[in-house]
C-alpha cells in the first residue's frame, strides 16, 4: 500500500527546528478536509488553497507538512481509508492463500470508504500512475497488485510455472471486487474463494503458454492508453 514526508521522527512532545510543536489534532483536521474533497470532487478537485480553506488553515502550514498535492494525499489515505494493521508482507505458504489474503486486502480497502471515493481514486491511478506506483510502495500492497514476492514463492514451491505473467491478476481481481461493491453484491469467503480457484489460478498457470507478451492489466499502475496504442 511508512508515509514519509521531509519531517524527521521526532519523540512526543517534541519541537521542530525552527518551528512551533507539531499538532497532530490539526494535521488531522486537514487531512479529513482532503478525504473529503476526494470524495466530492476526485483527484483533481484536491488543491492546497480549497484544503486550505475547508480546513481553515494557511497555505504555508500544509506546504511545511507536504511538498506536493500527491504526498498530502496519500497522507490522507494513510490516515483514513488506507490505515491497516499488521505486517504488508503477503506470504501465506501457499500461492492460493497468498491470493486469497490479497483479495481479502482489497475487499477492506474498499469497505473502508464509499464506493465513490474509491472509483475516484481509481480513476487518478489511471491517470496519473506515478500516484498509483507511490501508494503501493507508501502505504504497502494494497491487493490491487500481484507483488513479485508471490509470484517468486509459488514458482519455488512448484505451484506456478516460470515465467508467469501477473496480467490475470491485476486485470481481473481488483476489477471484479470494485465492479461487486459498486453494485451492492456479495464479497464474502465464500466468492473470494471461488475467485481464486476458477478464474486467477488456472489463468496465472496458463500465462507462460501466451504466445505474445500480455498487456499491462487495468490495476498494475501503468495500462497502456487507447490513444497510445499502436495502429493495427
Amino acid at each position: 500500500m511508512p508515509y514519509l514526508n521531509d519531517e524527521t521522527h521526532r519523540s512526543a512532545g517534541s519541537v521542530r527546528r525552527g518551528g512551533r510543536p507539531r499538532d497532530d489534532r490539526r494535521e488531522g483536521e486537514i487531512l479529513r478536509a482532503v478525504l473529503a474533497l476526494l470524495a466530492e470532487r476526485g483527484y483533481e478537485g484536491v488543491t492546497f488553497e480549497e484544503v486550505a480553506r475547508r480546513a481553515g488553515a494557511s497555505k504555508a502550514t500544509l506546504y511545511r507538512r507536504w511538498k506536493t498535492k500527491r504526498d498530502m494525499v496519500i497522507a490522507a489515505l494513510r490516515a483514513g481509508p488506507a490505515r491497516r494493521e499488521g505486517p504488508d508482507a503477503i506470504d501465506t505458504g501457499s500461492l492460493r492463500g497468498d491470493l486469497l489474503a490479497l483479495c481479502r486486502r482489497l475487499v477492506a480497502t474498499m469497505r473502508s470508504t464509499d464506493g465513490r471515493t474509491a472509483m475516484l481514486l481509481f480513476q487518478a491511478g489511471l491517470e496519473d500512475p506515478e500516484l498509483c506506483d507511490e501508494i503501493e510502495l507508501s502505504l504497502g500492497p494494497t491487493g490491487a497488485r500481484l507483488p513479485a514476492s508471490v509470484v517468486d514463492a509459488a514458482v519455488g514451491r512448484g505451484e506456478l510455472p516460470e515465467g508467469v505473467d501477473p496480467f490475470p491478476f491485476e486485470e481481473t481481481a481488483g476489477a471484479a471486487i470494485l465492479l461487486r461493491r459498486l453494485n451492492g453484491l456479495r464479497i464474502d469467503d465464500e466468492y473470494l474463494e471461488a475467485l481464486v480457484d476458477s478464474v486467477l489460478v488456472p489463468a496465472l498457470r496458463a500465462t507462460p503458454l501466451a504466445p505474445r507478451g500480455l498487456p499491462a492489466g487495468i490495476f498494475s499502475g501503468h495500462p497502456t492508453p487507447e490513444s497510445t496504442k499502436d495502429s493495427p
